[in-house]
């Protein structure tokens, strides 16, 4: 008899999802990821001692094993950075031809308040854009084209399995937002750098925010 959640919880991946974490090998009852009992065998305590912390780096509770367990290993920031370079330059492009097309061009000369408009309506256009494209394109797979070529996928930290289009859009927004009003491409360095410092998840800003990882998909 099956004691999973029951469906629409929200609390688990789709059953069919390809990326969804499984338990290491050789791990019975003790692993988070299976039913609460395991069969005939009754939950065992927690072995950090209750409030310790445990493995979820969120306060979510105790877990007995780390949360990359069964998951593939992390990726590289260097790739993770090639990858959203190559993104980049594809919405870039996209981008450019939308603002052609609409006369909104940041390099416009002028004094007046009509420069700025055109400034900002293309840092709008390029915001969502950017926003649009990271969401909808990791809703399927957990990967955009630069990541897609490279090898690289988005997961969530606590299952591994793909994002939702919510948690997609919470780190899309947390990237790209500033994009819009100021400091454009020092956030986006800050925010997609962090993963080069962050340990043990190298996770960037927007992941910390939307409890997401990196990792390789070779």
């Amino acid at each position: 008899m099956s004691t999973e959640p029951p469906p629409g919880s929200g609390q688990q991946p789709p059953e069919d999802d390809p990326f969804r974490k499984q338990p290491p090998p050789g791990q019975g009852s003790g692993s988070p990821y299976d039913p609460p009992y395991g069969g005939n065998q009754p939950p065992q305590p927690p072995p950090y001692g209750g409030g310790g912390g445990g493995g979820d780096p969120y306060g979510g509770g105790s877990y007995p094993t780390d949360p990359l367990a069964g998951m593939p290993p992390l990726a590289e920031s260097g790739r993770r950075t090639l990858a959203r370079i190559i993104d980049l330059i594809l919405v870039g492009i996209v981008i450019w031809l939308v603002t052609w097309a609409f006369g909104v061009h940041e390099y416009d000369v002028g004094s007046d308040g009509a420069s700025y408009a055109k400034s900002l309506g293309q840092s709008l256009i390029a915001a969502v854009l950017y926003i649009g494209y990271d969401t909808v394109m990791m809703a399927k797979s957990g990967q955009t084209l630069g990541k897609k070529w490279l090898g690289l996928r988005v997961a969530n930290l606590d299952n591994g399995s793909t994002p939702s289009v919510q948690t997609n859009l919470i780190r899309a927004a947390v990237l790209w937002i500033p994009f819009a009003f100021c400091c454009a491409c020092i956030w986006t360095a800050i925010c997609g750098g962090w993963s080069f410092f962050d340990k043990p998840y190298k996770q960037g800003l927007h992941d910390k925010a939307a409890k997401t990882v990196v990792v390789s998909t070779r």
